[in-house]
């Protein structure tokens, strides 16, 4: 089962297990993290899912969509780590992902 860190608002890490499949935005969601509001429940559609993804994970994640790029777009808080958490998904391959809850918009 692949390791999620997540480091919140506050700047506290914390290891979380993630399913292979689950989207990182319902790994967060699951494990108590509630200020990660992710309103359209993963669909693409809010931006509410905003997260720092770690540099060193960059090459590992599949290309940013479209939509993810637009939606990003809206956010005054967008970086060049930006992802949403709901378009990236927990892998085996993927070990240790770490990624930060960006500020609330």
């Amino acid at each position: 089962m692949p390791k999620l860190i997540v480091v919140n608002r506050a700047g506290e890490e914390q290891a979380v297990d993630g399913d292979s499949g689950l989207s990182v935005m319902e790994v967060i969601r699951d494990n108590g993290f509630d200020e990660l509001l992710a309103l359209c429940g993963g669909c693409c559609s809010c931006a509410t899912c905003h997260v720092y993804v770690d540099p060193a994970f960059a090459d590992q994640l599949p290309a940013m969509s479209e939509d993810e790029n637009d939606l990003l777009d809206s956010s005054d808080h967008r970086n060049e780590t930006s992802r949403l958490s709901c378009q990236l998904f927990m892998s085996d391959e993927i070990e240790n992902l770490k990624v930060t809850i960006a500020p609330e918009d």
